[in-house]
């Protein structure tokens, strides 16, 4: 059996980007996942029955660490012989192309799920801008995981066309819809949770799933739900995920709102969000950039309207007034008025919700696109063996 390499950042990608897939994949091909911080990793090795190899890899630009992870990565690669390597993630992306172009690995990919470089500017940027296309440059193939990403990534000019292709409809991993699946939730269920997080029975949950982060657009929604709150007592702002103060952190004021109002929960990191979505009424997501998010297609899975901003790959999986509402980003206004519109008119809220799920199932299934990526590596495989 061929060897397939699969290289992410930090192994939390592994866990949730590309839950499942690695699995799958291990049944065709003898898959070992490459990532950083090795207990976790090897957590993940075992509970998902793959081969790990641990690499320290960082998230910022820190040369010394970089040159460090490659050549540990080279000699891996060297030694292993794979077939391909699929990377993920920017700076993966960078030490995994690099390290398997040097290894002399036939067949280099990689996915490209949202540039972070695009809420960046000056030296910064340049940097970021280089490495990308040095990533492309090294690569056999690059997955964008969105049709806008794609014509981003052509704009920019970090590759010719015929290097990039957007795999079925779009995504990294597709949404397995029998996991987010609303009817798994009881009534009793759904109330416990509510009191546990002293949520009135009778308040309209406006829920958040991600990093509580600038870019996530939470300045926006924080200061836009102070508002809606004021003129509808019974509402609720429900943020899952963690802060990431040091790395992209949200404004000072709207920490400290976040920290005091009654009406704003957190709940911290959640390895399992449906239980949130399942109380929940909205999902609101207006972050600046994304690739192809997965909150988005989880919360219309579990029939839950959206509120996304107008970007590549939230205005991809959302049609305006059939699964959700597109707003402009980091536009508050816009904000407060699609979070009050959803609160109001039960009739489109009813429809959008009911349209949700349908959706999610015809173009985005989960076991449809480990199909299409297993049928890219043997067409890929085959063309090598011809080649």
């Amino acid at each position: 059996m061929q060897k397939l390499v699969r290289i992410t950042t930090i192994p939390l990608s592994l866990e949730k980007l590309l839950e499942g897939q690695l699995t799958f994949m291990n049944r065709y091909y003898n898959v070992t996942a490459v990532s950083s911080e090795k207990n976790r990793l090897d957590k993940y090795g075992k509970d998902n029955s793959v081969s790990t190899y641990h690499v320290e890899m960082t998230r910022a630009i820190t040369p010394g660490k970089d040159l460090r992870s490659l050549i540990s990565l080279y000699q891996f690669l060297k030694k292993e012989k794979p077939l391909i390597v699929h990377t993920h993630t920017p700076k993966a992306g960078i030490i995994g192309m690099l390290a398997s172009k040097l290894a002399g690995v036939p067949i280099r990919l990689h996915t490209v799920a949202g540039l972070p470089l695009l809420e960046t500017s000056g030296a910064k940027r340049k940097i970021l801008d280089f490495v990308e296309k040095m990533t492309y440059r090294m690569a056999t193939r690059v997955y964008p995981n969105s049709f806008e990403l794609k014509n981003i990534c052509l704009q920019l000019g970090y590759a010719e066309e015929n290097k990039f292709k957007v795999l079925g409809q779009g995504s990294s991993n597709g949404i397995d819809t029998n996991y987010f699946d609303p009817e798994k939730f009881t009534d009793i269920e759904k109330t416990e949770l509510r009191s546990k997080l002293n949520i009135p029975e009778s308040d309209f949950i406006y829920v958040f799933v991600g990093r509580l982060v600038k870019e996530k657009g939470i300045n926006e929604l924080v200061k836009s739900f102070e508002k809606v709150n004021s003129e509808f007592p019974e509402t609720t702002l429900l943020l899952v995920g963690p802060f990431e103060q040091e790395l992209d952190p949200v404004d000072e004021d709207v920490y400290k709102t976040i920290k005091s109002h009654k009406k704003i929960i957190t709940t911290g990191y959640q390895t399992d969000v449906r239980p949130f979505f399942a109380i929940s009424d909205v999902l609101t997501f207006p972050s600046y950039r994304e690739g192809f998010p997965n909150v988005v297609m989880q919360a219309n899975a579990m029939s839950l309207p959206v509120i996304v901003s107008d970007i590549n790959g939230c205005n991809e999986i959302v049609s305006n007034g059939i699964n959700g509402i597109i707003v402009p980003p980091k536009k508050k206004d816009n904000l407060r008025e699609a979070m009050i519109l959803l609160l109001e008119d039960r009739d489109l809220r009813m429809k959008v919700k009911i349209n949700s799920r349908k959706l999610i199932q015809d173009k985005y299934e989960r076991k449809q696109f480990w199909q299409i990526l297993l049928k890219e590596y043997k067409e890929l495989e085959a063309f090598h063996k011809h080649d």
